[in-house]
């Protein structure tokens, strides 16, 4: 049984605080990797797929902290301003940077849905000397409406890239995220999973538990991040 994660408290400027949890990676495969993961739109840190993604990747050797963006703490609905967001993600990863069983580390971040763009958007900007992205379901446009892509910002992101996209995704499907590629000229990895929706979830015909689907991913992602750090 892994132990549960520590909780860190940071601080976002003048927005106040969030609470962060560190899960902390099984020593005995340690990687020397620290993954960031930022929560979707409508749910926090502690969701089923943040829990099991963090969970996961701590026993597959790296230290995973993931967060709550300041509204979600306050448990508010909407989200932030994406300056607000994007202040909030960049305090996160000066706490991890700072964290005295994270120095050393390499630091990747990413998340599902909102939290992998907000997370994009901050790679984009100031934040450098980043590992990789991991993008857990990238949310490229919203439900119906491909005409209003959330792509503009990504050929300024120089770290490698990393999007794992459900095949019925309704806020872009893997080859919609192809086309934007070729499009901008970027080079990133890209995992489809077959029948997968915005969570990953597939239908019986794949011929794969929800488990194996999820355990597969981590897989993925851990020896993507292995790859590149070496």
């Amino acid at each position: 049984m892994s132990k549960p994660p520590e909780q860190v408290k940071v601080e976002v400027g003048d927005y106040g605080s969030i609470t962060a949890l560190l899960y902390e990676a099984e020593k005995k495969n340690r990687a020397g990797i620290t993954v960031i993961l930022g929560h979707g739109a409508g749910a926090n840190q502690l969701s089923p797929f943040m829990v099991t993604f963090a969970q996961g990747l701590a026993s597959r050797g790296l230290d995973t902290m993931t967060f709550n963006f300041l509204y979600s703490e306050a448990r508010r609905g909407a989200p932030d301003p994406k300056a607000k967001l994007e202040a909030c993600y960049s305090a996160v990863i000066a706490a991890a940077r700072k964290h005295k069983k994270l120095k050393g580390n390499r630091v990747a971040i990413g998340g599902k849905s909102m939290g992998g763009r907000i997370a994009s958007q901050v790679a984009a900007g100031d934040e450098e000397d980043l590992l990789g992205l991991v993008f857990l379901g990238y949310p490229l446009h919203p439900p119906g409406r491909p005409d209003k892509l959330r792509d503009e910002h990504l050929p300024q992101v120089k770290a490698p890239m990393f999007f794992i996209q459900g095949e019925r995704d309704t806020f872009g499907s893997p080859n919609e995220l192809r086309a934007v590629f070729k499009r901008l000229r970027i080079t990133a990895k890209l995992l489809e999973i077959p029948t997968g929706d915005h969570s990953f979830k597939v239908l019986k015909s794949v011929g794969m538990s929800q488990t194996d689907l999820y355990e597969m991913v981590m897989n993925e992602i851990t020896n993507w991040l292995n790859s590149i750090s070496t």
